[in-house]
């Protein structure tokens, strides 16, 4: 749970590894980095997301490389944001002394983060103060590989075996006499500064790691005054904005799943995957919440940025890399043993070409926000979604390997079929708004004849559920609770409130959590379990509120709040046997659903208050 005010807690290890939830993520809209509660840097990609790792200790404690930072013989530690900000805090109590560390990617003075521009400076600024006695403080650089290091420009160039592309270089307000490791003797009053930086000369580049800090803070803190909202859990989603924000890329206007790749969930498992690339599903419901807490420039560029990926691709991806482009071939590193030895690690996604029918909603429905906010349509670009639409009428029928990426021979899933309802209705409401060429009354009809399919034919009576294949089959999963969010079919429907009260007792994981499916009856291709998968709670929550159960669903919203890390941050999964966060983190989905299922409970109690 965020705590704006937090506890100095002992530090953790779990097979040598830190705990998700003593984990604090920065970024600069070009790349991020993971600092955990010990003062390392334990995840850090150069010069971009999805990047080769630099830093990667997360995912090997012995080999994967960590930029550390610490007093020796720490005792307790605690961690927060500055307020309103990516710039993160960590103190370090030892028997002699107590030590903040503050950390940030450097932003550019004056920079304007609303802006589609570049705000990164390629620097990793840490800043350390002596608040009390004295420390003796080690400082420990090691890429992943090794690295070597000579003097050069006031400071070190580091030569990172593994990224011989990359020119890093280290400086310090000390002496780094020690080469990649150094220890100094440090007492209350004293700092010491240090810049890690990439890509730039800096023989005349003043070292202030003070005022590169403070000019970041105040950058955030200027687009954060863009911020507007007024309901349940504010400072989480307060938190939930900033940290869309620093999975975004600024340039492109994309947002990344997660910063991180191969974070196992369940831990021990192989459902490791690599979520630092763009889902286009995603897109729709991350512009819902950027709009709705007055950041409308974010929910913009992603729909810009999902058009331009599909007009360069010729074809409908599920997902791409930040920058639009196909992702890379799936592939293991058998070098990295993976998170509390959960391998493989992989870099690179293999469900990047899968059959997914849900995509041609996804983009329509992008394509009629951005028209209806004032963005152009043009011919071409007309040609391809009307195509896609065509394509929906056909396929919705046909197997495909579903929102939940399954890695078999697929099913008729009703959520891809939903989704293509959402295709042709869009179509259809585009046509008709901006007098565009096509089959209208076609579409429509085949969208009403999806719905219908819907409600009616994939219904089970004995099961009192709509089925999570066409069909009626009785089976459920999770995905039939975004059915209302896609306005596929109201919330209190008597089916969906059914269906609604189904997948909470048959995929529930106890406390609110929940599955996204059953293994044992929905087979996905993939060995073992997982854990429960938090978006799914947060729209279990958006149903609720839509059925009128307000106090049902702050409840349970509340709750889910409080699953976040004392930093306010959430990763994709939650362990329901030991409440831990799993799976890649944080995850952008489940700070997506904070955002949103907030703002949906503020506006049905301002109606119901009304």
């Amino acid at each position: 749970m965020l705590d704006l005010e937090p506890s100095f807690r002992p530090l953790r290890l779990r097979d040598g590894f830190p705990p998700l939830e003593d984990l604090g993520l920065i970024g600069d809209g070009a790349t991020a980095a993971l600092v955990g509660l010990d003062g390392s840097v334990h995840w850090l990609c150069v010069p971009g997301f999805d990047a080769d790792p630099l830093f990667c200790g997360l995912l090997d404690h012995a080999g994967g490389g960590r930029f550390a930072v610490a007093p020796e013989g720490v005792i307790e530690g605690r961690q927060r944001y500055r307020p309103d900000s990516g710039v993160l805090e960590t103190e370090l109590r030892t028997a002699g002394g107590l030590v903040r560390i503050t950390d940030a990617l450097a932003l550019r003075s004056g920079a304007d983060l609303t802006e589609d521009t570049p705000a990164d400076r390629g620097e990793l600024v840490r800043l350390v103060e002596v608040l009390d006695g004295a420390v003796e403080l080690r400082v420990d650089v090691q890429p992943r590989g090794g690295g070597a290091a000579r003097a050069a420009l006031g400071g070190l160039e580091i030569q990172a075996a593994r990224l011989p592309g990359v020119r890093l270089h280290l400086r310090s307000s000390h002496p780094l006499d020690g080469g990649l490791t150094n220890r100094y003797d440090l007492a209350q009053g004293d700092r010491l500064e240090l810049v890690l930086s990439w890509g730039r000369i800096h023989r005349h580049h003043r070292l202030d790691a003070a005022a590169s800090l403070e000019q970041t803070a105040a950058a955030w803190r200027r687009w954060m005054s863009g911020f507007g909202y007024d309901g349940p859990q504010e400072a989480m989603v307060r938190r939930a904005a900033v940290t869309l924000k620093l999975c975004d890329h600024w340039v492109n206007g994309s947002v990344a799943a997660a910063p991180t790749s191969s974070l196992p969930a369940p831990v021990g498992g192989v459902r490791n995957w690599d979520y630092r690339y763009a889902w286009i599903r995603d897109a729709a419901f991350a512009v819902f919440a950027l709009r709705r807490i007055g950041f409308r420039g974010e929910a913009d560029a992603f729909l810009g940025w999902v058009l331009d990926a599909f007009e360069q691709s010729r074809r409908p991806r599920i997902m791409y890399t930040l920058a639009g482009g196909p992702v890379p071939d799936e592939r293991i590193d058998a070098a990295l043993g993976g998170y509390r030895g959960s391998a493989p690690v992989r870099w690179g996604n293999g469900a990047a070409d899968q059959r997914q029918h849900d995509v041609y909603g996804e983009i329509l429905d992008c394509a009629d926000q951005w028209s209806r906010a004032g963005g152009e349509v043009d011919p071409g670009l007309w040609a391809g979604l009307s195509g896609l639409a065509d394509t929906a009428a056909r396929t919705w029928r046909q197997p495909d390997q579903g929102i939940w990426e399954v890695r078999n021979e697929g099913q008729v899933f009703t959520y891809s079929a939903a989704l293509c309802q959402v295709a042709l209705d869009r179509a259809a409401t585009m046509a008709d708004r901006l007098g565009l060429p096509g089959p209208a009354p076609r579409w429509r009809d085949e969208a009403a004849e999806i719905r219908r399919t819907i409600v009616e034919d994939a219904w089970d009576e004995g099961a009192q559920t709509i089925s999570e294949h066409l069909g009626g089959d009785g089976g459920v999963d999770a995905s039939l609770l975004a059915l209302p969010l896609r306005h596929v079919i109201a919330p209190d429907h008597p089916r969906m409130v059914a269906t609604t009260r189904a997948v909470t007792e048959r995929l529930g994981a106890g406390d609110g959590l929940l599955y996204r499916y059953r293994h044992d009856e929905s087979p996905d291709g993939i060995a073992g379990d997982e854990g429960a998968f938090l978006l799914c709670s947060f729209w279990l929550v958006d149903n609720l509120t839509g059925q009128g159960r307000l106090e049902e669903a702050e409840a349970l919203y509340t709750s889910l709040c409080g699953r976040a890390s004392p930093l306010g941050l959430l990763s994709e999964q939650i362990d329901p046997a030991t409440g831990e966060l799993v799976g890649n983190f944080p995850q952008a989905f489940s700070h997506i659903g904070v955002i949103a299922s907030g703002v949906n409970l503020a506006r049905a109690k301002e109606g119901l208050a009304r």
